[in-house]
């Protein structure tokens, strides 16, 4: 079955209500830290308080003997165990051909400490506040080093060398393009932008903290894992081949209720691996620990944290000519798991944006710093480059004296499929289209009007564009094996019809507030011709699901719904063979919809449930021909990324006596390909577009630059976006349905969080034009947006 197909059929397109909701809010969800297990012991760590500090000795004694506590445990006792340290799911190949630097990332800390909030012992105990108190015990001799917490510090060489590995801090230099095209394209060039910029460190801050318990069973020599994660299967595989050296099989891992991830909950943490191995030390008694929100702050990967400069080269008329970008990227401490993939391959791959730019050429340059990992929040990659790109297109216009709009259209590609200069094709897309929607449903032409009213009463309005672009479903496998994954992108489907002709599905993507559950068994119920609430999904179980890569990048329905669309294909011709035994004709001849087996040019058919019922009672049934049962499992790899697109307005107003920015109105026109569930895209960009008000007006992650010590480490001083901060949104959507998957869809997960930063800024810049603001960096706070304007006025 096609796409244009596929979006014709019943449960398509419609906004059913979420079947997942009901025991949420009736409190009947099970999140990881609502499980007890018998025997269950608690774990609490001793984290570092000092950025870069040498251990000279832990003193465990005092903490060993108190009340309650089963042990207590070092570095020391993991590396006795031969417990290796925590993988880097991405190798990157540095310019002049060499390996990225790939240090140690020990479960417990190893003679070092390189961040504060760094993993240096665990003390289990009977209760959770037996272990908290024994914690406290724990004596640790330290000798403070400098630090180095930023990375334009870090590649001005400053601070110390963090590990043997690097000693100058530097993990690679990775670059994509031909250099010497663009350099030709600059010296031909009538004007040239040229741009700096940051984009802020932030904290991603999921409702629910991390949480795991790691439990062994000494009867069959196995361990389970549940934990809340955003992908178990490769969460066991990086902790049993990687780390503790166990058979995969002999682990199973459990993501149960996940309440948010933002990319922060796909990784192998240290702590996951230390609970599990913990529990067999204890003779099987399960080990569990909570993050409280303090230690997520210190603890949980963050994302972001770029400096960059860029520059366009354009003709006399503006059309783009090259692009030129270099980057300096924070990693953290140490590698997180796809940390290395963030600011190379996801980022990139991405600068040619909406645009038919000719030549890009992208250099980044990625560096340890004194802090928590980064690693893939939101969008991953994509937020950066659409931030940097849209950025400076605006400034382009500013500079060449056009509208926002019309830079963006004198260089939007409009031919299909395009290939970027940066490795990607786009298979299809309507750019303009999307950006006259949303001029449309932003009243643009009112503009004018609203600013003279905002000025009269003192205040300043401005209008910032965006024109986003992303690559979702990461693939194809073999590909992404060449640019330096360690793991396969596919993703699995096993769709079991039971007799009564309902389904259960089992995917190995993974819910943790997408509404798979219901999405996906709209898919189901549109294929068979059945009810909705008759298809159950199943995931985040390695022992129920065949395998799976998880959720993120906006994966889930393009890869994982492709997957159990192939299943389902299965599925079908099997049951028109099934059909076409009762009904006495050739399976040729047999057509089947809304759940119906008809012959072809007949009035002679037989219910989906009728089928069903005779593939597991195969009393008529073609045995020298087919098994009984209907059970079909389907891999899915796709052949290209999934290209989702928009563009957003944003319209702010400011205070320029306080500096404060209040979102008046913000328009997002996004081309998600096929919808399945209205309603639910509607709540993800929401969602989306809350994150990215959060990072230009309100969120920054901050270290201090001499002790390390994280300065923003709670939510009295990290602000978050509120009910308030957020405006009425005018949400549209334009359909181009991808052409390489089954279903047409695109994804749309990230895209809110993607195309909104750079339209809020690019608002707020337009706004503080006329007072001689010419450059903003996020976020743009009360007191940074006051400071530019007194800055501007000296």
């Amino acid at each position: 079955m096609g796409a244009s197909d596929f979006a014709k059929l019943p449960h398509i397109g419609e906004a059913v209500r979420r079947k997942e909701d009901y025991r949420f809010l009736t409190g009947g969800g099970q999140y990881t830290d609502d499980i007890r297990l018998d025997g269950q012991l608690y774990a609490a760590f001793v984290r570092s308080p000092h950025g870069h500090a040498v251990v000279k000795s832990i003193d465990t004694a005092a903490a060993a003997a108190a009340p309650g506590v089963e042990g207590v445990f070092t570095g020391a006792d993991v590396a006795a165990d031969k417990i290796a340290g925590l993988p880097c799911g991405w190798l990157i190949t540095s310019t002049d051909g060499t390996p990225m630097k790939e240090p140690p990332h020990p479960v417990l800390a190893q003679g070092k400490v390189r961040y504060v909030g760094d993993h240096v012992a665990m003390v289990v105990a009977r209760s959770l506040e037996q272990a908290r108190n024994a914690a406290e015990m724990v004596e640790v001799d330290y000798e403070v080093l400098p630090v180095v917490t930023q990375v334009a510090e870090a590649a001005a060489g400053q601070g110390v060398a963090l590990h043997d590995e690097a000693p100058d801090n530097h993990c690679y230099k990775w670059a994509l393009g031909d250099k010497a095209a663009v350099d030709a394209a600059f010296a031909k060039a009538a004007h040239v932008t040229r741009l700096d910029l940051v984009n802020n460190r932030l904290v991603p801050n999921a409702i629910e903290p991390r949480s795991a318990i790691g439990s062994y069973h000494r009867a069959t020599d196995e361990y389970t894992l549940y934990v809340a994660n955003q992908n178990p299967h490769v969460e066991r595989l990086l902790m049993t081949a990687f780390v503790m050296g166990l058979p995969e099989h002999k682990v199973r891992v459990i993501a149960p209720d996940v309440g948010g991830g933002f990319g922060s909950k796909i990784y192998l943490y240290a702590e996951d691996v230390a609970l599990t191995w913990a529990s067999r030390k204890l003779g099987g008694r399960p080990v569990k620990w909570t993050a409280d929100r303090s230690e997520s702050f210190v603890s949980d990967a963050h994302g972001r944290d770029h400096v960059s400069h860029a520059e366009m080269a354009m003709d006399d008329q503006g059309h783009f000519l090259a692009l030129r970008v270099h980057t300096h990227a924070a990693l953290g401490a140490y590698l997180s798991t796809f940390a290395t993939a963030v600011p190379t391959i996801l980022y990139g791959t991405l600068l040619a944006g909406q645009y038919k730019t000719p030549q890009i050429y992208v250099e980044v340059d990625a560096w340890f710093t004194n802090t928590a990992p980064v690693d893939a929040y939101r969008g991953a990659g994509r937020p950066e480059a659409t931030y940097l790109l849209e950025r400076l297109v605006s400034r382009c216009g500013w500079e060449l004296g056009l509208g926002q709009d019309e830079i963006r259209r004198r260089n939007l590609i409009d031919k299909w499929p395009y290939q970027t200069p940066v490795a990607l094709q786009y298979d299809t897309g309507d750019y303009l289209a999307c950006l006259s929607r949303a001029q449309q449903l932003a009243d643009v032409v009112g503009f004018a009007a609203r600013r003279a009213a905002s000025e009269a009463r003192g205040m300043r309005r401005g209008m910032g564009y965006s024109s986003y672009i992303e690559a979702c479903g990461l693939a194809p496998s073999n590909i992404a094996g060449a640019l330096g994954a360690r793991a396969g992108l596919f993703e699995c489907g096993e769709v079991r019809v039971h007799p009564t002709g309902s389904v259960t599905v089992f995917t190995g993507s993974h819910s943790h507030g997408q509404g798979h559950e219901t999405t996906f068994a709209q898919v189901v119920a549109a294929r068979l011709g059945i009810p909705v609430e008759n298809v159950d999904i199943v995931h985040g179980d390695t022992g129920r699901v065949p395998f799976g890569m998880g959720t993120y990048g906006s994966r889930s329905i393009s890869v994982g719904g492709a997957a159990i669309m192939r299943a389902l294909d299965k599925i079908e011709t099997k049951a028109k063979k099934i059909a076409a035994h009762l009904l006495e004709a050739s399976d040729a001849d047999i057509e089947f919809s809304g759940g119906n087996f008809t012959v072809k040019g007949t009035d002679k058919s037989i219910p989906f449930a009728q089928v069903a019922l005779t593939a597991y009672v195969p009393h008529n049934y073609p045995l020298d021909k087919l098994e009984p049962g209907l059970n079909e499992t389907a891999f899915y790899d796709p052949t290209n990324f999934t290209y989702p697109a928009g563009t957003y307005i944003c319209e702010v107003e400011i205070d320029p006596a306080t500096g404060v920015t209040r979102v008046d109105r913000f328009t997002a026109v996004d081309d998600f390909g096929t919808i399945i569930n209205p309603m639910i895209v509607e709540g993800q960009v929401q969602g989306g577009i809350a994150q990215g008000i959060g990072q230009a007006l309100l969120e920054q992650c901050v270290y201090d630059p001499a002790s390390g010590q994280l300065l923003t480490a709670s939510f009295s001083d990290y602000a978050m976006p509120r009910a308030d901060d957020m405006p009425q949104l005018q949400l549209d959507t334009v359909c181009t349905p991808c052409l390489h998957n089954p279903l047409g869809t695109k994804g749309c997960g990230e895209a809110g969080a993607i195309g909104s930063p750079p339209a809020v800024i690019n608002a707020v810049l337009d706004a503080l034009a006329p007072l001689g603001v010419k450059e903003f960096d996020m976020p743009a706070t009360p007191l940074r947006v006051w400071e530019a304007i007194r800055s501007a006025q000296v």
